[in-house]
């Protein structure tokens, strides 16, 4: 059954992408023997285009969330399968979306613990195989691509399984973040930075409003006011509910930086173009008291209602990652996928909050009765050692907070960096638009030589063997 997604940019309809739901049978354990049970992943193809003498396919390393919502926002990769004569695959992660081993039991305690990095990477080498025909020879270039964790992936597939994957594109993948490898604080910096260059005030303004919102929500009928005012689904009674309030305002400013886009745009929430710029508005000047209070409450209405359809704001819910089902990475950041995060309060806007790995891993194991490695996945793909991979190109904005932890540097002359001084979040794998920046368009052309270069690598060694 073929389905399609409509994307909307600037109003119109501009782009159309069908696709076919299909499902691919996996082991539960790739590494083991004793378990036999399999499951079935979800994919979406379409080869529409698709050259079956010797076409690529260029296959999309699904992260955390349904997959149809990485489909509808990884343009780049639709608009130029015509020109390569490409199929395109977007491969679902297990434990997200519709691919789950166990149901709706997935993410129970005792079912989550095949929820890993190397089990889904070993479920897409099982698909590639199953695509080139289970052939000893295959005969289609295979080029991964991947945003954020799964621009991890991306870069991951083709160090893990470089027999499989001729090349990936590893967009705002932040593979440094890990424990050791990149200060506590950079993430946060970011995001400062990235309010910063949208106004100095608006900076200074968020930095105050933690110590000026706790004050105010000492006395109980200022907790009915803000309930009111802020449109909240609960009232903030206890000192437990302004702990977890000031956890979503700062999410929220995590977020507005990640998803700082040229344009409107739906990829996590509904939000308007230049998000960051837009909520600064409301902060752009000295404010005290009940007025910046006030601020906040119009920044916090366009994080959470910018298209008018949110009945009330769910501040008690956690991380807020909108349209992106990614329950599952809670149970990942407990266990492999260690990225250590601070405050300070001076080179940042946020509260003063240390990293404390002891504390971190006490909660994993109350939450999820396991405890973090902490160098699990610096020592499964590499972390810096990265000199002996090949064929991946990095690309980071430097308004993402996620750069932080990414390859702002080449490597090699195969494994380059691509870095975008204006843009945010893996924007270059996103659909064209006529508001992208030229260091977008740029850093499309230059994934696309090198794809024509992992291609004509790929044919010039089938080639020459007998």
């Amino acid at each position: 059954m073929w389905s399609y997604i409509i994307v909307l940019f600037l109003g119109s309809v501009v782009a159309e992408y069908k696709y076919e739901t299909k499902w691919f049978k996996v082991p539960l354990d790739h590494f083991g023997y004793q378990r036999n049970e399999t499951f079935n992943i979800k994919y979406l193809v379409n080869d529409d285009n698709w050259d079956r003498g010797g076409g690529p396919i260029f296959f999309y390393t699904g992260n955390e969330g349904q997959i149809e919502l990485f489909a509808q926002h990884t343009g780049f990769m639709w608009e130029i399968a015509p020109q390569y004569r490409a199929k395109v695959v977007f491969a679902e992660h297990r434990y997200y979306g519709a691919s789950m081993p166990f149901g709706n039991k997935s993410l129970d305690n005792e079912h989550i613990g095949y929820l890993t990095s190397a089990q889904a990477l070993a479920d897409y080498a099982d698909l590639v195989d199953f695509l080139q025909g289970d052939s000893n020879r295959p005969s289609y270039p295979v080029i991964a691509f991947g945003g954020s964790y799964g621009g991890m992936l991306a870069a991951y597939f083709r160090i893990k399984y470089p027999h499989l994957v001729a090349g990936a594109i590893a967009a705002s993948a932040p593979i440094h973040m890990y424990p050791g490898m990149v200060p506590c604080e950079v993430f946060h910096r970011i995001v400062t930075s990235s309010f910063r260059i949208a106004n100095d005030k608006c900076v200074e303004n968020i930095r105050k409003s933690w110590t000026v919102l706790r004050t105010f929500l000492g006395t109980q009928n200022n907790s009915e006011w803000l309930q009111k005012n802020w449109n909240l689904c609960d009232p903030v009674k206890s000192p437990s509910d302004i702990n977890k309030l000031m956890e979503f305002l700062q999410s929220m400013y995590e977020t507005l930086a990640m998803v700082n886009y040229p344009f409107s745009s739906d990829f996590l929430m509904p939000l308007p173009a230049q998000p960051v710029r837009s909520v600064c508005q409301y902060l752009n000047q000295t404010l005290t008291g009940q007025k910046l209070i006030e601020g906040i409450g119009k920044v916090v209405e366009t994080f959470t209602n910018y298209n008018g359809k949110s009945k009330c704001v769910d501040y008690k819910k956690g991380d807020d990652y909108g349209n992106l089902d990614a329950e599952g990475w809670g149970y990942q950041a407990c266990t492999e996928m260690i990225m250590p995060m601070c405050t300070t309060g001076k080179q940042d806007m946020f509260e003063p909050s240390p990293w404390n790995f002891t504390q971190y891993a006490e909660d994993c194991h109350k939450k999820y009765n396991v405890y973090p490695r902490e160098n699990a996945a610096r020592i499964e793909y590499g972390g810096e050692r990265l000199r002996a991979a090949s064929n991946i190109v990095f690309s980071n904005g430097l308004l993402d907070p996620w750069a932080g932890g990414g390859i702002l540097n080449s490597i090699s002359n195969t494994l380059t960096a691509v870095v975008l001084i204006d843009t945010a979040h893996h924007l270059d794998l996103m659909p064209s638009n006529p508001l992208d920046p030229a260091t977008v368009r740029m850093a499309r052309d230059i994934h696309k030589q090198n794809i024509d270069k992992w291609i004509r690598e790929f044919r010039e060694y089938n080639k020459s063997k007998p």
